[in-house]
């Protein structure tokens, strides 16, 4: 990537920002381990989102790899899977963590993906009505012959990453997701690295709260 940006996630914290047609951007976890819930709103309409069932349905297959596109609730083109340089398991699956999850568990009040998600998109004035299942990358659940799923911590390297690049306009969302009481993240957790670049210096609008 060239004029590239970088945009750290904190760990159990969320970005924003916009990525134009064409526009590449790398998710990278820097210390090994941690999951990331990736959402995407098309910019010129944020009822449209990229969906996890439309996707499926799209490339008959429940996890994504490079090459294939994730696809919206209006069956369009929104991302392009371009590199994965990690183990290769990400999730399209399970539904991203929320309060009434943490209730369960008996944490309530614990910090979730879902609010994370209307954190990252309120800064850019954006206030959806729904949670849209994530893409979950870095996460490793897998259904066995019988039906049953089995979760396992995320087994990604330091400086392991995936990249993805825009079919059309964009809003993202990367959670740095905060489960800690579930076989998710490997040691708690972590930040995730944001790289936004190719070609022209990507620069966010200024409704959004940070600018590259």
């Amino acid at each position: 990537m060239t004029d590239a940006c970088t945009v750290t996630v904190s760990a159990s914290g969320v970005e924003a920002f916009r990525v134009d047609v064409g526009q590449t951007f790398r998710i990278t976890d820097p210390e090994g381990g941690q999951v990331g819930d990736l959402f995407a709103f098309a910019a010129e309409d944020p009822e449209e989102w990229l969906s996890a069932s439309h996707t499926r349905a799209a490339v008959s297959r429940l996890f994504p790899k490079p090459g294939e596109q994730f696809f919206t609730t209006r069956r369009r083109p929104i991302l392009t899977f371009r590199q994965d340089h990690s183990p290769g398991r990400h999730d399209m699956l399970i539904a991203a963590c929320d309060s009434a999850r943490y209730v369960t568990l008996g944490q309530p009040g614990h910090a979730s993906c879902a609010r994370n998600l209307f954190t990252g998109l309120a800064r850019c004035g954006i206030y959806p009505r729904a949670v849209p299942q994530p893409v979950n990358v870095f996460m490793d659940v897998l259904p066995g012959t019988t039906g049953d799923l089995t979760w396992t911590p995320a087994s990604t390297s330091p400086g392991d990453f995936v990249a993805f690049e825009a079919a059309i306009d964009c809003v993202v969302v990367l959670s740095a997701c905060p489960q800690d009481l579930a076989p998710v993240n490997h040691g708690g957790p972590t930040p995730l690295v944001v790289t936004l670049g190719n070609g022209a210096s990507p620069q966010q609008p200024p409704a959004f709260d940070r600018v590259c």
